[in-house]
């Protein structure tokens, strides 16, 4: 529980199908299909949102996915605008970094694509370039 000055508190756990597609599209993330999403979130290794207390909503998200061993991406890591600028989003990305330092083994390879400048690189993740190239493709 959060005290009254913070009405904010971090739980592990995964955002309902509906949330999670509600938080990335006020985010202004690409849009996923909710069969994609609920498909999809059920095999995510390990999840965080922010939840408002005072009105028990989820307005923040992040989570890790992945096989397990040998690579882990940090996904899906979205705060609701309303709720920015109150560093939820840096006390998600600690939560799924806890999760890697407690269940990660060593040389796993931990992955992001970052869309803000500047904030992943305060928990020490690098840019790719020149030893690398990221590269998408999305299906019809």
């Amino acid at each position: 529980m959060s005290d009254a000055s913070d009405p904010y508190v971090i739980r592990d756990r995964l955002p309902e199908p509906e949330t999670f597609a509600a938080l990335r599209e006020a985010t202004e993330m690409t849009a996923r299909s909710l069969e994609g999403i609920e498909r999809g979130l059920p095999n995510s290794l390990f999840g965080a949102v922010a939840v408002h207390e005072p009105t028990d909503e989820t307005v923040g998200m992040g989570r890790i996915v992945g096989d397990g061993g040998t690579v882990y991406l940090l996904s899906d890591i979205a705060v609701h605008p309303d709720h920015q600028g109150r560093g939820l989003g840096t006390r998600i990305v600690r939560r799924l970094e806890g999760y890697l330092e407690r269940e990660a083994p060593p040389k796993a390879y931990v992955t992001l694509i970052a869309d803000v400048d500047g904030f992943y690189e305060g928990f020490g993740y690098d840019d790719v370039r020149p030893a690398s190239k990221g590269m998408y493709r999305r299906t019809e």
